[in-house]
């Protein structure tokens, strides 16, 4: 891993205060990289919080300065889009403890050294509580809408539950209001990876030629594969080899899924830090709505109030199951909130909402229209 993942100046502020973490610790000199579409209107009553998945950023629809592909909802965001931005201003921030400019393990600590492991632990509540911090320096009261998918969709849920007073609306989508043990378990496997890679050295790769770039694209791939579906991995690959003639029955990828895995590993060292990637799987696997608000999910929502929700699953996504969110519209039903609940069907398994399923913009349209 190289001792940098952000070569470029992205758009920042520094928290004026310290963050109070869940662990009881506070984290001091907080940046936190932002990225802005549409303009805030005089009243700023039409601003929306875009929340981040596990491995997104804040480029959700403009070029990623690494990369250079299209930002991760170019699809979803933008003019005449369903998430409009000649009407809305939408504000989309790099959660605390990643790589893509704001406060993480790869930051400079106190005595100017980067973090490493030694960046405190942290929850998803705990990167809420830097988006809420953010949206005071923009001067934002109240949000028009927050929305989010997976882990995205686990910050919107917990803005609403921790601070309900600044969301008039809540969008999420394939998410879930805590993991699983399944859940948990895949998240294992990957930091193992890293962990077991020498390049790691103990999360002290700053600096050296090399990092756990191989751990992190087992990580990687092993994730990959709980975002699809079956069926959609039986379409598109099958058993399928690379060059039948050339079939050597040894353990290069002779099968085009196992190529496509590897691929997917490999460009993904390219963008994030090993570091970012075992501080925020962790923060996921602590997330348990329920369990912050004295053990019954519907108390995190008792003081939404008017606050509208809106929840959409697909029927193909294995990893945050249609059951999953049935819970979460129960306990919201539980105390009157304003919600409604669809499942929507589609091939792409728990990466859905971020490909192209028409149903699903025709949601997000009309929910920010009603």
């Amino acid at each position: 891993m190289a001792s940098t993942k952000t070569p470029h100046a992205p758009r920042a502020v520094r928290l004026p205060h310290p963050l109070p973490l869940d662990s009881g610790r506070e984290l001091a000199d907080v940046h936190v990289a932002y990225e802005t579409y549409g303009e805030l209107a005089p009243a700023r009553d039409n601003a929306i919080l875009l929340c981040h998945a596990l491995t997104g950023d804040q480029y959700v629809a403009s070029t990623h300065p690494l990369t250079g592909k299209p930002g991760w909802w170019e699809r979803m965001v933008g003019h005449g889009r369903p998430i409009d931005t000649n009407r809305f201003h939408v504000v989309c921030a790099n959660v605390i403890g990643s790589c893509m400019g704001s406060t993480g393990p790869a930051s400079a600590g106190p005595d100017g050294e980067p973090y490493a492991m030694r960046f405190p632990v942290i929850t998803i509540r705990d990167m809420v509580r830097a988006q809420a911090a953010l949206l005071d320096v923009l001067g934002i009261d109240t949000l028009l809408a927050v929305i989010g998918g997976s882990m995205g969709g686990m910050q919107a849920l917990s803005l609403a539950a921790n601070f309900p007073e600044r969301t008039n609306r809540v969008l999420g989508i394939a998410t879930t209001a805590r993991h699983s043990a399944q859940n948990i378990a895949f998240h294992e496997v990957g930091r193992q990876a890293i962990m077991a890679d020498p390049g790691w050295n103990g999360g002290d790769y700053y600096g050296a030629a090399g990092g756990p770039e191989k751990g992190l694209a087992v990580a990687r791939m092993a994730a990959h594969i709980t975002y699809l579906s079956e069926a959609g991995l039986t379409d598109k690959f099958g058993r399928r080899l690379q060059d039948r003639d050339a079939k050597s029955f040894g353990f290069d990828a002779d099968f085009q899924v196992e190529s496509y895995l590897r691929h997917q590993g490999l460009s993904f060292t390219d963008r994030f830090d090993a570091n970012s990637y075992l501080y925020i799987t962790r923060a996921m696997d602590y997330f348990d709505l329920a369990e912050e608000h004295g053990g019954r999910l519907a108390d995190a929502f008792g003081g939404a109030g008017e606050t509208r929700f809106c929840l959409v699953s697909f029927d193909t996504d294995w990893l945050y199951s249609t059951a999953d969110m049935r819970e979460v519209v129960h306990a919201l039903n539980a105390v009157a909130a304003p919600v409604s609940f669809v499942e929507l069907g589609a091939p792409y398994g728990h990466d859905s909402f971020l490909l192209d399923v028409p149903a699903l913009d025709r949601v997000v349209a009309g929910f920010l229209s009603q």
